[in-house]
């Protein structure tokens, strides 16, 4: 078992912040390009390979389980071990009033065996699930994937045995918060659910701009008064129909079973968490 003490979390959360400062400083004139160079190839490639996952019901058939559940109570009940981690990092840096630190990632596959129970719950299939029903009542939104710098944070060895379910808030999260940011080489790591797209009733809608505003990569614009999608940057998160006050935006979905399939087979290539 890997050896991270108490400790670990509040220095962790003091340090995070340099997360949030490098994907913006890649931005940078003249010494972007390096900084780039020095960063990214831990956001990309194979080392992240991440999936938001809406939790917008309007995604779901009448009648059955909203998607974020079934799909990630799925994984969940799979997974050979799981723990939930005792704070989020990202909540905790920012000292978040929105929503409680409290509620961290949920770590699943074989790996999470070596996780330090001193910062993390070792839990069962129910209390996992558990938690991620309070996580969505409490209104985050599930992001699921390959994230390899976990294996370093939470000290597990890294032989692809480690599945990341983070529950993200859009006031805290470090890639809500610096998506629009990252180069090309790392947002095409944040991929969206296969067939998803939005829609926007003009009809319904009060220009209010809502939904441009809280879009983490500026894939909504106004335009004529009236919002306008850029589906190439759309990651897919729902966030924008979540905080729509009039439900004119809507979030649709060609093939739910195909997109779940997508997701489940996307993340067996990386990770065997079972």
């Amino acid at each position: 078992m890997s050896r991270r003490p108490t400790w670990w979390l509040p220095v962790l959360a003091r340090i995070w912040p340099i997360t949030w400062m490098s994907a913006k400083a890649t931005t940078w004139p003249l010494v972007g390009g390096l900084i780039a160079r020095l960063t990214l190839p831990m956001f990309s490639g194979k080392n992240l390979n991440v999936s938001y996952i809406p939790i917008n019901e309007t995604l779901t058939p009448p009648g059955s389980t909203p998607l974020p559940i079934a799909v990630v109570e799925e994984l969940i009940r799979r997974s050979a071990h799981r723990v939930i981690i005792n704070k989020c990092t990202c909540r905790d840096a920012r000292q978040c009033e929105e929503h409680p630190a409290e509620m961290g990632c949920t770590l699943l596959g074989e790996g999470t065996r070596e996780i330090d129970p001193r910062i993390a719950r070792h839990v069962s299939v129910e209390e996992a699930i558990d938690h991620l029903h309070a996580t969505l009542r409490e209104g985050l939104i599930p992001m699921t994937g390959r994230v390899k710098i976990d294996n370093f944070i939470w000290g597990v060895r890294d032989r692809g045995k480690l599945l990341t379910i983070c529950h993200c808030c859009r006031c805290c999260c470090t890639i809500l918060n610096s998506g629009k940011y990252l180069p090309v080489s790392a947002s095409a790591a944040l991929v969206p659910l296969k067939g998803l797209s939005v829609s926007v009733d003009r009809s319904l809608c009060t220009n209010c701009g809502v939904c441009a505003t809280e879009c983490f990569m500026g894939a909504i614009a106004m335009s004529d008064g009236f919002p306008v999608h850029d589906a190439s940057l759309c990651k897919a998160c729902g966030r924008c129909e979540t905080v729509c006050p009039s439900g004119a935006t809507r979030m649709n979905i060609e093939d739910l079973d195909a997109a779940v399939d997508e997701l489940v087979g996307r993340i067996r290539e990386r990770i065997d968490f079972e």
